[in-house]
């Protein structure tokens, strides 16, 4: 029974009623989080799994997941092939699949769910302060994205450790004075009372306290004797201590036989009860010598292996036992353990460098990696570094351990690896290792707010680099973060030098020097600049991925939505083919600007609010920063103030202290965009011309709002202001020589054009509207050609360009411009019944729910939705019951007939 926890014990009854979710339980050592998950399993009518995180596995990848999901890995077959191959690589049952420890966490997500089907399922996850970072990030992934499953997740974990940003949590504190003396009244009925009273005060609330402290009692304390406590009032030392103390001194009373059974169990978590007899025997001890230490209270010994008391139990295990002891408790383990623990139990005992074990742990490390555990692989290469006899070999696995950290998102460590690598001088190592350090020097710098240091690192680590796919890689980062840090007068220098350390060679060579160029040029100020020339290669992927990146984000440069849309779509679905959602917030932006900027905004919104979920999952700050300022510009089309405001602060917020521009820039595009929606032109006016002089001056889009100010200008009276962005607007779209850009230069022109002229220019921009289709700026076109015509008394035309203007905007959801287009076409006289602001069906669905309507339109089925969306099949399945009712249909076969959908 647990004692003073009725509130506690109430809000996970709650959570285990509902059959979905997680809850993280946290409190000090000792307080109750195992007894209260203890608890929940006992009440719970479900499948239950569990595990416990254990210090001394903190380094091997993936290591608790395997323990927790052991007994269920016959379903593994269930799912997709990509998750299956991803789980059992990472956790060692299959061939080695190069796999990111999210596609891991989807996978486990899948898994819990496929069980779910059967019954509910519950996860008990014990001091998850503990676990290895693999299983961390997959169980967080997972548990994040419990909606509809009767799945349910609760982990216990200590006060200032184990991160988990979005999930519930329930702090437990002290038990009050009548909970603690009802337990201690249970477990030692028989002190006296003033006994009583002084555990009670001595023990804080703590219930491991109430429990142990009573076992330090000598013979006359438990009768009452006046002689000193060893824990009296007012000492110094903690409660848990004392405990630990408490623990240490019952083992030191065991036999060393026992004691040596004790310090291989807490030495090595390994459930295999043959391999720990193996071991054991090498120590001239036996399974039979843990009697005495069950007896004492401290161990279980079972099937699944020895189970301790309470995790102080083996830090008093280590603590009780000397050097020498826990020296020979390594090798005897070196000898019967699997090659990961062999490697890290022979680097225990090594205190010399010893090139034999370095290599152990850096084939470790190999295969960590293919598992896709990158703290895991970290640490191994850390430790091989520190064994190395040779420099070169030191310098060159510090700098794997510190790029590992960082795909990790470790950036203190990291610097600590990068540090200690840099300090190795009389190492010289190859160009591969140079560029490799650099890189991850310049990854640093990045993430420390200071991008431009880090180009100047590429360029070194460029210069270094023996191979053309890797000094390509570094050129294209290097080129990307000159362009995305604030306006710095270095910044055109350094465009410059990596302009002029691209290389000859080949069609990606070629398409690297034509992007610096076209770069350079921008941040120049050339406004006209478009991308020369290339010819793609064969063979796409013969294309580094940054390189990838650049000839997204170019296609902005040349007008090319079409090959924006394209290309960004093949880097979010390489990535996720790939397992590399790290990678995937990156190739989530492109994508959901080319959506925006091709005037597909719902889809744009869908892909924002998925990619910005994942990049705080795998802590991509930029990236945030980036996708909430095209959030804002999305809610600032929609007329949604409020939150294009927060979103703009957010974009501001992550990305300024990082120096970085394009999370800015978007902010000040979206308040500005509010600002014209809602008919505030003046203040479009100054606020653009703020910004084009401020620090986000040289971001390619601003040339996509020239349009905006022009217009902005035409409607506040002062159509020579916009002269200057005229000029521009018209170089760059007669340059791209592309419909899209010219038809809305048509549009501009009409707008300053006498009457005489106005009307053929706004034909010429209808009919190029027709060659390349952009609803958004197509729907505006017709919005001013409407208003024209209507000035100039030819109603029945303008009612026909106000009605198709006011529809568009209600597909794309753009509240303000509805309203406009629709007050508009009454101003023609023509009588509108009262109706939703939207006529667009889809307007009803949330952004998930619209992503998962339209992947259920071809024909996806739950599992591939779920896929591909980061989702469970059941999720999918309950955005699709929301939905159906939503849309008026009751089939995914009348999902086709809606406009709109496919």
């Amino acid at each position: 029974m647990l004692y003073g926890r009725q509130v506690e014990l109430s809000v996970v009854a709650e959570l285990l009623e509902g059959r979905s979710g997680a809850l993280v339980v946290r409190g000090v050592a000792g307080i109750g989080k195992s007894a209260l998950l203890a608890s929940s399993a006992a009440g719970a009518h479900a499948r239950v799994l569990r595990v416990t995180g254990v210090e001394s596995e903190a380094d091997l990848p993936f290591a608790a997941l395997h323990l927790l999901l052991r007994p269920v890995l016959e379903h593994l077959e269930a799912l997709p092939q990509q998750q299956a191959d991803a789980l059992r690589g990472a956790l060692g049952l299959g061939g080695a699949t190069r796999g990111d420890r999210f596609l891991v966490g989807l996978a486990t997500l899948s898994l819990l769910v496929e069980l779910s089907a059967a019954g509910p399922v519950l996860c008990l996850v014990d001091d998850a302060q503990w676990l290895d970072g693999e299983s961390a990030d997959a169980l967080l992934f997972a548990a994040r994205r419990l909606h509809a499953e009767p799945v349910t997740v609760l982990f216990a974990a200590r006060e200032g450790a184990f991160p988990a940003r979005g999930l519930p949590e329930l702090r437990l504190g002290e038990l009050d004075v009548e909970a603690a003396h009802k337990l201690l009244a249970e477990r030692v009925a028989d002190l006296p009372p003033a006994v009583r009273d002084q555990l009670v005060a001595e023990a804080g609330g703590n219930p491991l306290a109430l429990i142990e402290l009573p076992r330090m009692l000598t013979p006359e304390q438990r009768r009452g004797a006046l002689v000193p406590l060893s824990f009296s009032l007012g000492t110094a030392q903690p409660v848990t201590d004392r405990v630990l103390t408490g623990f240490r001194e019952r083992i030191s009373d065991l036999p060393d036989a026992t004691r040596a059974c004790l310090l291989v169990a807490a030495l090595d978590d390994h459930d295999e009860l043959d391999v720990l007899a193996r071991a054991l025997g090498l120590l001239g001890a036996s399974l039979d010598d843990f009697a005495e230490a069950e007896r004492a209270g401290l161990v279980r010994v079972g099937p699944g292996g020895v189970a301790f008391h309470h995790p102080l139990v083996r830090t008093a295990v280590l603590l009780a036992c000397d050097i020498a002891a826990r020296m020979a408790a390594h090798r005897a383990l070196a000898e019967t353990v699997d090659d990961d623990r062999r490697a890290w139990h022979l680097a225990a005992v090594t205190r010399q460098p010893d090139e034999e074990v370095a290599g152990r742990l850096e084939s470790l490390a190999l295969r960590a990696r293919l598992r896709g555990g990158q703290m895991a692989v970290s640490a191994a290469y850390a430790r091989a570094a520190e064994l190395s006899a040779d420099p070169g070999h030191a310098v060159r696995r510090w700098t794997a351990a510190a790029s590992a950290a960082a795909e990790a998102g470790l950036w203190q460590r990291a610097a600590e690896l990068v540090e200690k690598a840099r300090h190795r001088t009389e190492a010289t190592p190859a160009g591969a290792v140079m560029a490799d350090l650099a890189h991850v020097r310049a990854m640093l710098e990045v993430e420390a707010g200071r991008p431009l240091h880090g180009v100047r690192l590429l360029h070194e680590g460029a210069e270094a680099a023996e191979d053309q796919p890797a000094r390509l890689s570094l050129l294209s980062l290097a080129c990307y973060y000159t362009w995305a840090s604030v306006n710095h007068p270095d910044q055109l220098a350094l465009a410059r030098r990596t302009e002029e350390l691209c290389p000859d060679g080949d069609e990606p060579a070629v398409m690297l020097r034509t992007f610096t160029h076209a770069f350079r040029l921008v941040l120049e100020g050339d406004a006209a600049v478009t991308t020369l020339t290339y010819r793609m290669p064969d063979d796409p992927q013969r294309i580094p991925f940054e390189l990838r990146v650049l000839l997204a984000h170019q296609c902005v440069v040349s007008a090319d939505l079409d090959g924006m849309l394209d290309g960004s779509a093949r880097l979010v679905e390489d990535c996720r083919a790939e397992g590399r959602l790290g990678r995937m917030p990156q190739a989530m932006t492109i994508l959901a600007i080319a959506q925006l900027v091709s005037g597909h905004h719902r889809s744009a919104r869908a892909t924002v609010t998925a990619g910005l979920d994942l990049a705080g999952d795998v802590g991509r700050p930029q990236w945030r920063s980036y996708l909430a300022g095209v959030h804002a510009w999305l809610s600032a089309v929609a007329g949604a103030q409020e939150e294009c405001r927060a979103m703009a602060a957010r974009a501001i917020q992550d990305g300024d202290h990082r120096k970085w521009m394009p999370g800015a820039w978007w902010a000040e595009f979206a308040l500005s965009a509010l600002d014209f929606g809602l008919g505030r032109h003046d203040a479009v006016l100054d606020r653009i011309d703020r910004a084009m002089s401020g620090p986000t001056r040289h971001a390619f889009l601003w040339r996509c709002f020239w349009p905006d100010y022009i217009e902005a200008a035409v409607r506040v009276g002062d159509p020579r202001r916009a002269e200057v962005h005229l000029r521009r607007y018209t170089e760059w779209a007669e340059a791209t020589g592309r419909s899209r850009p010219l038809a809305v230069l048509h549009r501009v022109r009409a707008l300053l054009a006498p009457d005489g002229e106005a009307g053929d220019l706004y034909e010429r921009a209808m009919a190029l509207h027709a060659e390349g289709r952009q609803p958004f700026d197509e729907a505006r076109t017709r919005l001013v050609y409407g208003e024209w015509l209507r000035r100039h008394r030819r109603r029945a035309e303008a009612r026909t360009q106000l009605q198709a203007a006011m529809e568009a905007f209600a597909r794309l959801g753009a509240v303000p411009w509805t309203d406009r287009a629709t007050a508009e076409l009454r101003a023609t006289g023509l009588s509108l019944p009262d109706r939703s602001r939207t006529g667009d069906p889809l307007a009803v669905l949330t952004p998930q729910e619209l992503q998962v309507v339209r992947l259920a339109v071809t024909g996806a089925s739950n599992r591939e939705i779920g896929a591909q969306l980061f989702l469970s099949p059941r999720t999918v399945a309950s955005h699709l019951y929301k939905a159906f009712p939503k849309l008026g249909v009751s089939s995914r076969a009348e999902l086709i007939r809606l406009p709109g959908v496919a």
